[in-house]
């Protein structure tokens, strides 16, 4: 069980902080409530399952729940704006805490781009900050697609767009936190925090099962006070 006390190493010393942003930083998964707009939300909520576990490629996934779902750009925005995510409690604090001390603060999603926007205007995270799936339209506003040359639009890219961070900004730690398989392909070359989805009350981070890979050697935790990154 790792301590609160390695923990506090972990975050003091890291140069950046990613963060997944479905089932994380929300509690819920984008395209599934895009897939309930689309009347289509059985189907693609087992399906995002598999590919939260690493059952399926991520591309394939992905190609095949849209290809289920069709989304318009009038139901993106009826999404956003009828039914808009719903911050985890405890995350503005944990990322207001990292900018505080001039830590970068990322956002890498497999989801989609209108919707993580969304999410990081209310974290004060700025737009070059996002990385995520861009949906393509027709001129109608009919679903033509998505950009497959995004990183995060398949398997492994999240670690590539860590990689890309570190290249540019020259981070010599980034800490990434997340609950899928695609956020622990990202270690390396990040440190992953995985399956921390839950922040509850009272500057606590819970989760049942998470996990730091730090190199070869994984930690796991059951309850994480969010103190841990008050450096003061």
């Amino acid at each position: 069980m790792v301590s609160h006390s390695e923990l506090r190493k972990l975050f003091y010393s890291a140069d950046a902080v990613c963060f997944d942003v479905d089932s994380t930083d929300i509690r819920e998964e984008g395209i599934d409530e895009l897939a309930k707009i689309c009347g289509v939300e059985d189907a693609v909520s087992e399906m995002t399952r598999q590919a939260m576990g690493g059952a399926v490629p991520f591309k394939s996934a992905l190609t095949e729940r849209l290809a289920l779902i069709q989304p318009s750009r009038e139901q993106v925005q009826r999404l956003i704006a009828e039914h808009p995510p719903h911050l985890t409690p405890g995350i503005r604090e944990l990322v207001s805490r990292l900018q505080e001390r001039n830590v970068q603060v990322f956002l890498i999603s497999g989801g989609f781009r209108s919707i993580v926007e969304h999410v990081a205007s209310k974290l004060n995270i700025p737009g070059t900050n996002v990385f995520a799936n861009r949906l393509k339209f027709y001129f109608n506003g009919e679903y033509a697609g998505f950009d497959e040359t995004q990183p995060t639009a398949e398997s492994g890219g999240k670690g590539k767009v860590i990689k890309l961070l570190k290249e540019k900004f020259h981070f010599k730690k980034i800490i990434m936190i997340g609950d899928g398989a695609t956020d622990m392909e990202a270690c390396p070359p990040a440190v992953c925090i995985k399956d921390a989805n839950i922040f509850a009350g009272s500057g606590y981070f819970i989760s049942k099962h998470f996990k730091i890979n730090a190199g070869n050697k994984c930690y796991i935790a059951g309850v994480i006070n969010i103190k841990c990154v008050n450096f003061t």
